[in-house]
């Protein structure tokens, strides 16, 4: 079992530790050694700091639930003043953090092992990670042909590899749930504002990103979620708060609930149809375990939703390179041509676009809560619907090659055609999950996602449970896991 952390989740290999069975030192030199088989495949693991991760352990670690375990962290966001980041860019190379987020200083005290960074695409913009950073594309473990996803493709294609267990991802446009469809693992979006994000920001994206895991177990997130769930110091905002939380949660099957289906994307347009059978398999299952399960999808502005989070986004990533850049060109040696792009297209927008684009994402929020009425007012639920609208894309086709940032994100063929369910829940800031419930007929995961109204993570994360005893995905693994 050591040898193979592959076969397990990470509360299992936290029982090892806890029982004697393995020590911490054991499973970090199982991950290193799968490191040093794997990754060379897949390109997922960068910027490792073993001998951080070795006196961590000589130090005590803490007693938490994950004790031991070997941990990973998204090279993008979550500061840590031991391990320097990249960030995705070439322009924020080898940054390093005068100390740890409130976010990593709560991951640590689940007594996890972190060792290392995963890649991200520049920016964190896009459903691939591809970043030039990084030498080359992150590759996903069931067919290296195709992409793991992003941003947190790193993290899925670590984990789906057996190199973790779980690894630490976030959330901006679907980057946790992209990643969890197309690597085969589970992955969960808290309400807007359940995790921290100081002190070094104050919200991301306008509140639409936020921190999350990749997992191949609901119990794992849900634990973790527990660990790290609560505003920080100075928030600007909380999430409501949580009735039991989400252990406690998953302890017991939720109450019978209205499911509305979706085989279309949100504004009607088909999606392959292996994702869509893979979607109505999903709404038998559910009406098989006693859920009432009817077609619809929310009249909402999906459209307008789209264009504002392209401008937030394109916003936000214009003021983090021009203030990286420190008076220096913005040069194609720096910075990629997406983010060029979105430099370009800030420049195009009158000063009072953003605060209109964050009225927009409000304006759909209340649209969406419309749609998720409150118990016994009749509307569902729950929102069934897949979670990319195609099995994983081959690598190449979201490289960050081209400077014309809107295409990429709107345009025909690009990221919201690809992907057109996960950004409407960062924008609504509904708490949503990707369950890998779908295989295609050449063996790549398709995510099944199911989404729930503002604040009911716990309702949502015991459905999930539930689907997941009635039809388990853990035995389902990657090749090179082993």
């Amino acid at each position: 079992m050591i040898g193979d952390l592959g076969a397990a989740d990470a509360t299992e290999l936290a029982g090892l530790v806890a029982k004697g069975d393995a020590s911490p030192s054991e499973l970090l030199d199982a991950a290193l050694t799968a490191v040093e088989a794997r990754n060379g495949a897949i390109n997922a693991v960068v910027l490792m700091q073993e001998d951080v991760a070795r006196q961590s352990i000589a130090d005590g670690l803490p007693m938490g639930p994950f004790r031991g375990v070997p941990f990973l962290i998204k090279d993008l966001g979550v500061e840590a003043k031991d391990f320097p980041s990249h960030n995705g860019s070439r322009l924020l190379a080898n940054t390093t953090y005068r100390g740890d987020s409130s976010i990593f200083t709560r991951i640590k005290a689940t007594g996890v092992v972190t060792f290392g960074r995963t890649t991200s695409p520049e920016g964190g913009i896009g459903a691939a990670t591809e970043a030039a950073v990084y030498g080359g594309p992150t590759r996903n473990p069931w067919n290296l042909d195709h992409t793991p996803g992003g941003s947190s493709g790193g993290a899925g294609a670590a984990v789906a590899a057996g190199i973790v267990a779980f690894a630490h991802g976030s959330d901006g446009g679907g980057s946790v749930r992209i990643p969890a469809a197309s690597c085969g693992l589970f992955g969960f979006k808290p309400t807007r504002a359940r995790l921290p994000d100081g002190p070094y920001a104050g919200e991301g994206w306008a509140g639409m990103a936020i921190d999350g895991f990749l997992t191949r177990s609901v119990r794992d997130s849900a634990v973790m979620l527990d660990a790290c769930e609560g505003a920080d110091l100075g928030a600007p905002y909380w999430a409501p708060p949580l009735a039991r939380g989400h252990a406690a949660a998953i302890s017991r099957p939720p109450r019978r609930l209205r499911v509305a289906i979706c085989e279309t994307t949100l504004t009607g347009e088909p999606i392959h149809p292996e994702v869509a059978e893979a979607v109505r398999a999903a709404g038998r299952l559910l009406e098989a375990l006693g859920h009432s399960v009817e077609p619809s999808r929310p009249r909402a502005d999906v459209p307008g939703m789209m264009r504002a989070w392209t401008d937030i986004v394109a916003v936000g990533t214009a003021l983090g390179i021009r203030s990286a850049l420190k008076g220096r060109p913005l040069s194609d040696d720096l910075v990629e041509g997406v983010g060029r792009g979105a430099c370009a297209h800030a420049e195009t927008l009158h000063p009072t676009r953003y605060l209109e684009a964050v009225g927009d994402i409000h304006a759909f929020g209340r649209q969406m809560a419309g749609f998720f009425e409150p118990e016994g007012g009749g509307g569902p639920d729950i929102l069934l619907t897949a979670t990319l609208a195609e099995p994983p894309a081959k690598v190449g086709r979201f490289n960050h090659d081209t400077e014309d940032y809107v295409a990429y994100r709107t345009g025909p063929g690009g990221i919201f055609a690809y992907s057109p369910f996960c950004a409407v829940f960062n924008a609504s800031g509904q708490p949503a999950a990707s369950l890998p419930l779908g295989w295609s007929s050449d063996g790549l995961p398709m995510g099944i996602h199911l989404a729930a109204a503002f604040g009911q993570d716990e309702t949502l994360i015991a459905l999930c449970a539930e689907v997941e005893r009635a039809s388990p995905w853990t035995a389902k693994r990657a090749p090179m896991a082993g």
